[in-house]
C-alpha cells in the first residue's frame, strides 16, 4: 500500500473536508467547450489552495464524457521531481487518500510494465506528489475506477513515445476502456507576466497539437513546465490511439490568484485532447 506523503500540506488530510472542498471546486468549474469526446488530459499538481480550482476543470471535463459509465481505469501519469527510482516507473501498489483507497489496475500496470525502457519500481513514487495530488480528485468523483500510476523522470520526447506505445498496447491487449490524466504545472518562479509570455505559446502548440514545436518551444525559452514528459505522453496517446486532431485550454491560472503576489507565480492549466 502506498502511503500519502503530503496529505496536509498540499490537500487536507481530514476526509470530509476534503471532500467538501473537492466538490466545491467542482461545482466552480464552468465549463465553455464541447469535451464530451475528449480522450486524455492535463491537471495541475500544486497545492490545492493554488491549483484546485484550475484541476477541478479537467475532473469536470472527465464527468461530462459521453461514455464516462464505461470508463475502467484511469492512468495517471506525473514527473518525477525527486530523482528517486527508475527512468519510467510504474507502481504496483494500491494507493491510500483521505477519502478511501485508489485501487491499481495490476493487470493494466504490469503489462505496460513489461515494455523496454519501463519498470516497476515503487522508490520513484514514495515522496512524489505529482501523481498522488490528483487522486483525492478521482476517490471523490469516480470512487470505483482504477488507476496505473506512472512516474517520469526521463521526459524526452522518446520516452514519451515510449510509454504512449506501452499504454496503447497494453489497452489493447487488455481490452480497458481507459483515459490518460498527465500531471503538470507550467511555468515557475516568474512574475505573472512572463509566466504569461512563456506559457502563450507552449499553450497554443497543445492546441494544435503540436508536438515537436512544443518541446523545441520548451527548450528555446527554458520553459520549466515540470511535467512536460507526461503531456507528451498524453497528447500523443490521444493522437495516435484516437486520431484526436485539437487541444482545449479548459482553464488557467496562477498562484498569485491565492497569494496575491505576482511578482513570482506559478502559472497552471487544464486542457482536453479532443
Amino acid at each position: 500500500m502506498r502511503e500519502p506523503a503530503v496529505s496536509g500540506t498540499f490537500y487536507p488530510s481530514d476526509k470530509d473536508r476534503l471532500a467538501d472542498m473537492i466538490d466545491g471546486y467542482i461545482k466552480e468549474a464552468r465549463l465553455s467547450h464541447d469535451i464530451e469526446s475528449a480522450v486524455s488530459y492535463i491537471a495541475p499538481h500544486a497545492g490545492y489552495a493554488y491549483s484546485g480550482r484550475t484541476a477541478a476543470y479537467a475532473f469536470a471535463a472527465i464527468l461530462g464524457k459521453k461514455d464516462i459509465e464505461e470508463i475502467e481505469t484511469f492512468i495517471v501519469i506525473g514527473p518525477n521531481h525527486t530523482g528517486a527510482g527508475r527512468p519510467i516507473a510504474v507502481s504496483m501498489q494500491d494507493w491510500k487518500t483521505p477519502l478511501g483507497v485508489v485501487q491499481n489496475d495490476k493487470e493494466l500496470s504490469n503489462t505496460i510494465a513489461k515494455a523496454q525502457g519501463i519498470d516497476k519500481d515503487e522508490a520513484a513514487h514514495r515522496d512524489e506528489h505529482s501523481i498522488e495530488v490528483q487522486l483525492p480528485f478521482i476517490k471523490q468523483l469516480f470512487p470505483d475506477v482504477r488507476c496505473c500510476f506512472i512516474c517520469m523522470g526521463d521526459q524526452r520526447a522518446g520516452a514519451a513515445g515510449l510509454l504512449s506505445n506501452a499504454a496503447i498496447n497494453a489497452i489493447e491487449a487488455t481490452g480497458r476502456n481507459a483515459i490518460v490524466i498527465a500531471s503538470s504545472d507550467f511555468n515557475h518562479y516568474e512574475s505573472r507576466e512572463v509566466a504569461a509570455r512563456k506559457d502563450k505559446p507552449l499553450f497554443e502548440q497543445l492546441e494544435k497539437m503540436d508536438l515537436d514545436r512544443f518541446y523545441e518551444l520548451k527548450e528555446n525559452s527554458h520553459e520549466s513546465a515540470c511535467g512536460y514528459g507526461p503531456i507528451a505522453t498524453s497528447l500523443l496517446y490521444a493522437k495516435e490511439m484516437y486520431s484526436a486532431s485539437k487541444g482545449i485550454l479548459l482553464h488557467n491560472s496562477d498562484s498569485g490568484d491565492a497569494t496575491e503576489d505576482t511578482s513570482s507565480v506559478v502559472n497552471y492549466a487544464s486542457f482536453a485532447f479532443c
